[in-house]
């Protein structure tokens, strides 16, 4: 057993409160949507066991999670499935799209606005503002929200799916087109407005503490001391770790970003990392993940296009 691979996992099992419906989130992103997007509870549950999640609180959060529209039951006999929402699977694979890129997105010079231009009640407006913070949104006052790279269709699916429908009226999307002369402030003076990046760059250094020893000492054995199911729980708990600290980064252009920026080192251990453990994280879900009927849902292509065109073994 690899001591580091076995520290990270007693870390989490250690602790006192956790959040078992952002780790079930994160599950179903990960393992569970290219896997068709819906799992027996049952099954769910053996998967989770290792990590000291017990089933009471498993059936609540997915309990919770139907109740805010990420997953539906579908009853088989005496066993149910739980499966992905249309909304549910659109916010997950838009997430997707972040999380498994082999690098940040193309900046195309123009900034992504949200305004607020109607009236909306104090705790509507910080639900709104929250929303749009884990979508990686900055904020220029109370009323303005700004992103580079943002699709904004999908940041108003997002809010609809948050349940915040009512409020998109007082809510005005824009691009912002560039005419700016040389007395104007730049790019650079709205980042610093908008975002706390030496906050998420202290949490992104965090995160490489963490998982780049584990990289390290994987690379000297090629994963000859991690047994099947520890690859998979060390992979839900780095899509974990690397899901949340995403969910805040607007993913500015290098060009705005310092020059020891640590984001992009924590892309490319996450890549890395993700990739040694994806064939035996693979193997126990082969023999652990099934459907109420007892079937084992079919991998879609989707998974072999995670972190494409990297190899760690040959690098």
């Amino acid at each position: 057993m690899s001591s580091l691979v076995q520290q990270r996992l007693d870390t989490f099992r250690q602790q006192r409160r956790v959040q078992a419906g952002s780790l079930i989130i994160t599950v179903f992103g990960d393992a569970i949507l290219p896997r068709g997007g819906r799992i027996w509870l049952g099954s769910l549950i053996r998967l989770l066991e290792p990590l000291e999640l017990n089933e009471r609180l498993i059936r609540t959060s997915v309990f919770r999670l139907a109740k805010e529209e990420w997953l539906r039951t579908e009853t088989i006999g005496r066993r149910a499935d739980y499966v992905l929402t249309p909304s549910g699977r659109r916010r997950f694979e838009e997430a997707s799209r972040h999380i498994y890129a082999a690098h940040a997105p193309l900046w195309d010079r123009r900034w992504r606005l949200i305004l607020v231009v109607g009236e909306l009640d104090p705790k509507t407006r910080e639900h709104v503002r929250g929303a749009l913070f884990w979508q990686g949104f900055g904020a220029l006052g109370a009323d303005c929200f700004v992103h580079p790279s943002a699709e904004l269709p999908s940041v108003l699916d997002a809010l609809i799916a948050e349940g915040l429908s009512s409020s998109l009226g007082a809510l005005l999307p824009l691009f912002a087109a560039d005419s700016r002369s040389a007395q104007s402030a730049s790019d650079a003076d709205l980042v610093s407005r908008a975002w706390n990046l030496n906050a998420l760059a202290d949490d992104y250094s965090r995160f490489v503490a963490t998982y780049q020893p584990i990289v390290d000492e994987l690379r000297r054995d090629h994963l000859a001391a991690i047994t099947d199911q520890d690859a998979f729980l060390l992979r839900i708990l780095l899509i974990h770790d690397y899901r949340r600290l995403l969910l805040r980064d607007p993913e500015l252009p290098e060009v705005l970003l310092p020059a020891d920026w640590p984001g992009q080192q924590a892309r490319l251990l996450c890549k890395e990392l993700y990739k040694r453990l994806e064939l035996p994280s693979n193997r126990h879900l082969d023999d652990l993940l099934c459907l109420a009927d007892g079937s084992v849902p079919v991998v879609d292509i989707s998974l072999a296009g995670r972190f494409s065109q990297y190899d760690p073994l040959k690098v």
